[in-house]
């Protein structure tokens, strides 16, 4: 499922580079686009504000098809308290703004399947696609507003994974 997860990834953030270039996180020295694996990252006292962050929850397989199909359940969350502009009060259309990026990156709902082990990345013989989202309520505390929304992500297995 890793290459799976890892090419689900590698599409929302090249097409988030796409919709919202200005979208990005300094981590480490480097900037790079707003959206990362909680998984990949070291661990946040607090999640940062105004990026996507992946959360991998559940696993499941059917094995009754001629090949394995695995599923796993991205949690997608994200925040905003607003802009310095206009003092966190635009922080409602800020979460907006996000949610519009959302559905924006994840269509269409399927991308090729690529081994990021392999320098560049070597494609594989399916594809790993999802279906659409479901956002939860916005949740506040303080100033900032958040939401999540979860995706199942489907992949077949392939010969040596």
């Amino acid at each position: 499922m890793q290459n799976a997860k890892d090419s689900f990834y590698m599409a929302l953030r090249t097409r988030l580079t796409t919709i919202n270039p200005e979208r990005t996180i300094l981590i480490r020295g480097a900037v790079r686009p707003g959206i990362l694996v909680e998984e990949a990252e070291a661990p946040f006292s607090q999640l940062p504000n105004d990026i996507f962050v992946l959360r991998w929850l559940g696993m499941a397989a059917d094995m009754d098809l001629a090949s394995t199909m695995v599923a796993e359940q991205c949690e997608v969350i994200y925040q905003t308290c607003g802009t310095q502009n206009f003092g966190g009060l635009d922080r409602g259309r800020a979460l907006s703004e996000m949610d519009e990026e959302l559905l924006a990156m994840l269509q269409p709902f399927y991308t090729p399947k690529l081994n990021y082990t392999a320098t560049p990345p070597a494609a594989m013989l399916t594809q790993v696609f999802w279906d659409e989202p479901a956002f939860g309520p916005i949740a506040i505390n303080r100033d900032r507003l958040s939401r999540s929304a979860s995706v199942v992500v489907y992949s077949y297995q392939e010969q040596g994974e």
